[in-house]
């Protein structure tokens, strides 16, 4: 991973600048493989001044996401297509866990643990970030794999466990290694 996509990507239809209009087609924004899944980021910091990111994040069925925390991140789950199994624990330490179809919406609060597991082959999220730290949006391509595909990958992306510590403190992203969901599911 080069330094080059922590901000601008060459070949990005993403205009730097913000104050910029654009229009980009379906699945033609900064793409990225981590772990079966590919993200498709359309907007985020610079375009917005950090104060909020667009993404969709396409993948088949799989295995939870691992659990994770954003300090000053709020973030949206909107289900386009298929099913995807919400988990989320409150300020309280109360877990829950929610499936998620197409048009469902889902909400998690800064500071609440939070995964999510695609149930159905084909499901789409579209995911948006919002809050006073800023943007995540380029996390997807500096833990995962840059790439010009349009498809999922062939394998999936899975990076090493001792990267999960290394995602930089911009991203506002911490991961909760050993973290249970009590939930059942």
């Amino acid at each position: 991973m080069t330094i080059e996509f922590a901000g601008r990507r060459s070949g990005s239809l993403i205009p730097a600048e913000p104050g910029t209009p654009y229009v980009i087609e379906k699945g033609m924004g900064d793409r990225a493989h981590l772990f079966g899944d590919l993200v498709t980021v359309y907007a985020g910091g610079p375009q917005t001044e950090n104060t909020f990111n667009f993404f969709t994040v396409e993948g088949p069925r799989g295995d939870i996401i691992p659990a994770h925390v954003h300090p000053e991140t709020y973030e949206v789950f909107y289900v386009t297509q298929g099913a995807v199994r919400l988990f989320v624990e409150d300020l309280a330490g109360e877990q829950t866990e929610r499936v998620l179809s197409a048009g469902d919406f889902g909400f998690v609060p800064k500071n609440c643990p939070h995964a999510y597991r695609i149930e159905r082959h084909h499901s789409q999220i579209v995911g948006v970030a919002a809050g006073p730290g800023g943007t995540f949006e380029r996390f997807f391509e500096t833990l995962g794999t840059p790439t010009d595909e349009l498809g999922l990958p062939q394998r999936p992306f899975v990076p090493e466990p001792e990267r999960f510590a290394t995602v930089p403190r911009q991203y506002d992203v911490t991961f909760l290694p050993g973290h249970q969901w009590r939930t059942g599911n």
